[in-house]
């Protein structure tokens, strides 16, 4: 019995060996394919670390730039304008102007530290200039030895950008090119021993489980620098055991391949410090711009403890909603970095002192003009593909004047409101759109398309699509003079009625009521006479004048009703300005432009965007339009501009209203502006004013801030200016009541030639002095 229970113990202590070697065996497969598993997880880990860290680590918006402004003797600009480019620019404006991004500004001299900029053309060094203006005028640029400069120039100021998908807008900084204290502030308050462990703290991590545990769930993540930048970088913000598991071992990796340096410049471009809107500020060069107006390298010791204190909670600390918070936490970075002696006593009190140093959100230029971006973008995307335009961090160089452009918006803004509070529910809400352009050479320097010029949203100056009123009328003369009219030839304006393709009947009136009868061309246009103008386009036939739009710019198919002729052709303020530079520039038409130059983001070229125009319409005709446009400012409907604006400012234009109101528009030039106006309201009812009544206005008050220069018309060979008689059409004498000086085609002037009583005389041709368009032609 004894022997039979031994071997049943025996069989049993056997059976355990078994199993026991078999559960052994398991575990070692087991831990062997954990370790195959491992193995290639970690290596798989490795390759995404180093592909994504090697290569292009962010998707980078395109930088769209205005246009530098060059300083040069004998440019126009004055101190305020300075003031406007520096603010915009970021500039800090004091006593002195001891390094780049400061400015001195005195009576009559301003001193300059510009920061540089990669040109298109080349790289401008940072370098100390002085400007010395004079009557408006800058009379001298020097350098920092007084050596006389023939051209300086400020870098361009930054207007906007194409974000990529995620809306992340970041400034790329290099580690040596940001002050020293920066990174040693990142390392002093976030990851104190950054330089001595290799990713992670396994003190930081035991200390963080810990509380953890007490808590019951995650609050605290003991987290290293390199770490974070694991998270933000390459995982996700959620707080859970499996993103945290796999933060460690990327840790590792990264920390074993990389310099700690190259660490901590890609964690400087990549840290979220806050929200623009539906914009996301990444790293210290944006944040820097974002919140101070000024590039990262120019940060201050108060600055840079304020932007570190951001990186625990940027929304907690905003210090525009939360200013508070923010100088307490900003104050606390301060006594750490004394504490940790990378600042002595005197600079740590000296910190403390300054206030938060915040720009006001909405006071940089960039996003300040989204209608102009609008045009940008636009042409942009016919050219290239969007992820190209939203991750490429390519530079693209516009014509946007941003004197130009805030003088627009000021403009539109005030006289709306002045009409509203003039008008009252009459009126409001009105709106509006501008556009201004150089006539010399079709670019575009303002777009504004709402009455706040900050609106992101619907762009009327390119998307409004409105009736043009009697804009249309200068393509109607145009085309008579083409067909032999002179300026003096005498036009009908009775009464009309007639049938329209679409069955309605058109019965156009002059907005007082009454028939004139009898009327010059010239005056015709000035007055904005509506029965002549539409008998005119009736007696020349409607497909000349169809023809003349399409030659002036207008791209759109063109209805041949009469109502045309009064316009009630639907055009977009950008498609009037193409229709008027091309008047402006002497019947040459040159596509409007926004875009100068498109680079890559090493300032190789892209693409180029060059001067190109086609002769349209005679020079010889385009003068003679210029003289009745003219008298549209001298005389006519646009009169009362010469009540705000100087005499000898030459201003030719045109006025317009559409059928009962509904639109106020006015397009006018001077030398060198070409701007365009539209003021109605969304909904399209009526308004108790007309073209002069609206649109001049907001026209008048942006030409009175941009002391613009007078229009000089170029008299082409073939044309010779004679004295007449406009209500007869005859030749007369230049002291004869009435007499004016009006320029004829040669060959097309009168043939007969009256007393100043009247009585017909022998033909002959007059004197050759004029009356106020004398001094406006060369």
């Amino acid at each position: 019995m004894t022997q039979k229970r031994n071997g049943v113990a025996k069989s049993k202590r056997k059976k355990e060996r078994t199993w026991l070697r078999g559960l052994l065996i398991f575990v070692l497969k087991l831990s062997l394919v954990g370790v195959v598993v491992a193995g290639v997880g970690l290596i798989y880990l490795d390759a995404q670390v180093r592909e994504k860290f090697e290569g292009k680590r962010w998707a980078l918006p395109a930088k769209v730039y205005a246009r530098p402004l060059e300083l040069y003797p004998g440019v126009k600009l004055d101190r305020t304008a300075i003031e406007v480019e520096l603010q915009g620019l970021g500039y800090k404006v004091g006593s002195q102007s001891s390094r780049p991004g400061t400015a001195r500004l005195s009576n009559n001299q301003i001193d300059i530290y510009t920061r540089g900029f990669d040109f298109p053309d080349g790289r401008e060094q940072s370098q100390k200039i002085s400007l010395r203006i004079d009557n408006g005028t800058l009379s001298r640029v020097s350098d920092s030895q007084g050596r006389a400069l023939a051209l300086a120039r400020l870098e361009p100021v930054l207007i906007g950008g194409i974000y990529p998908g995620d809306n992340e807008d970041r400034e790329l900084v290099r580690i040596e090119d940001v002050p020293q204290l920066l990174p040693k502030a990142l390392v002093a308050v976030e990851d104190r021993d950054f330089y001595d462990h290799f990713g992670i703290s396994l003190k930081g991590i035991a200390r963080a489980m810990w509380v953890n545990l007490r808590a019951g769930r995650f609050v605290q993540g003991g987290s290293t620098l390199t770490q974070q930048l694991i998270k933000n970088f390459y995982l996700t913000s959620e707080r859970t055991l499996s993103r945290k598991l796999l933060e460690l071992p990327m840790a590792l990796l990264l920390d074993m391949h990389y310099e700690k340096d190259e660490i901590l410049e890609a964690y400087l471009n990549e840290v979220y410090l806050g929200q623009d809107g539906a914009r996301a500020i990444h790293g210290f060069g944006q944040g820097s711009l974002f919140y101070f107006g000024i590039p990262a390298n120019e940060l201050e010791l108060h600055q840079i403890a304020l932007l570190t204190g951001l990186v625990k909670g940027p929304s907690y600390y905003d210090p525009r909603r939360h200013p508070e918070r923010s100088l307490e936490r900003r104050d606390l970075v301060l006594k750490l970095l004394r504490d940790q002696n990378f600042i002595n006593e005197s600079a740590y009190l000296r910190a403390l002192q300054q206030p938060l140093d915040v720009i006001k959100k909405g006071s940089r230029l960039k996003g300040a003009y989204p209608a102009y971006l609008d045009v940008v973008k636009r042409q942009l995307r016919q050219e290239y593909r969007e992820e190209d335009l939203n991750s490429e961090g390519i530079r693209i160089f516009t014509a946007l004047d941003p004197l130009v452009q805030q003088h627009s918006a000021k403009a539109l803004a005030t006289q709306l409101s002045a009409l509203e509070k003039r008008f009252g529910k009459k009126v409001a809400p009105l709106q509006g759109a501008t556009i201004v352009t150089d006539p010399q050479t079709g670019e575009l320097l303002a777009v504004v398309g709402d009455k706040n010029a900050r609106f992101d949203g619907f762009n009327r100056a390119l998307d409004a699509k409105r009736p043009i009123g009697s804009l249309v009328k200068p393509a109607t003369f145009l085309a008579a003079l083409e067909k032999g009219y002179t300026l003096t030839s005498q036009l009908d304006d009775s009464p009309i009625q007639m049938q329209q393709p679409d069955g309605s009947i058109w019965k156009p009136e002059n907005f007082d009521g009454k028939a004139m009868g009898s009327v010059p061309l010239y005056e015709a246009l000035s007055r904005s006479y509506n029965l002549s103008s539409a008998n005119l386009g009736l007696a020349i036939g409607l497909e000349p004048v169809i023809d003349m739009l399409k030659r002036l710019g207008v791209e759109e198919s063109i209805n041949p009703y009469p109502s045309l002729l009064l316009g009630s052709l639907n055009l977009s303020p950008i498609e009037v300005a193409q229709i008027y530079q091309t008047i402006a520039a002497n019947g040459f038409r040159m596509p409007l432009r926004a875009i100068r130059r498109v680079t890559d983001a090493y300032g190789d070229e892209l693409s180029r965007y060059p001067f190109n125009l086609e002769q349209v319409v005679a020079p010889e005709t385009v003068h003679l339009i210029h003289y009745a446009m003219q008298a549209v400012a001298r005389e006519g409907t646009a009169r009362s501009l010469y009540q705000r604006l100087p005499g000898d400012l030459n201003v030719a234009g045109k006025t317009g209203t559409s059928d009962n109101q509904r639109d106020s528009w006015f397009a006018g030039f001077t030398g060198n502006r070409l701007a365009i106006v539209w003021v109605g309201r969304d909904d399209n009812k009526p308004l108790p004013f007309t073209g002069s009544g609206g649109a001049l206005k907001v026209w008048t008050d942006l030409m009175e801030h941009e002391k613009s220069e007078p229009y000089y018309a170029l008299k082409p060979r073939n044309v010779e200016y004679h004295w007449v008689n406009a209500e007869r059409n005859t030749l007369t004498d230049p002291d004869c009541s009435g007499a004016r000086s009006i320029p004829f085609i040669v060959g097309t002037e009168p043939t007969v030639k009256t007393t100043c009583d009247g009585r017909k005389v022998s033909g002959g041709k007059s004197g050759s002095a004029l009356d106020w368009f004398k001094r406006w032609f060369k």
